[in-house]
């Protein structure tokens, strides 16, 4: 597990850069939209409840599947797999 003390969100007044989730199992599905988070932390937390709700809506699915974490700069913040 990747995680990084810098944070994938803005700090005092500057705006919330967007993180992004590209789903992944060799060739990634991009994230076009993003969500804007606090931290890095809300994204490793966000990535986690995307894993459970795509658990619950396939049960079986690609061991290798995961979700890749994306900063606004291109950084690999976190992978978080799904099965």
């Amino acid at each position: 597990m990747m995680i990084s003390a810098k944070l994938c969100g803005g700090g005092g007044n500057e705006p919330m850069p967007t993180c992004y989730f590209d789903i992944k199992d060799g060739v990634p599905v991009r994230d076009k939209s993003g969500l804007e988070l606090v931290s890095d932390g809300a994204a490793i937390a966000h990535s986690k409840i995307l894993a459970d709700e795509m658990r619950r809506e396939k049960p079986k699915g690609h061991p290798a599947l995961q979700i890749v974490v994306i900063d606004e700069s291109g950084r690999e913040v976190h992978r978080e797999r799904i099965y």
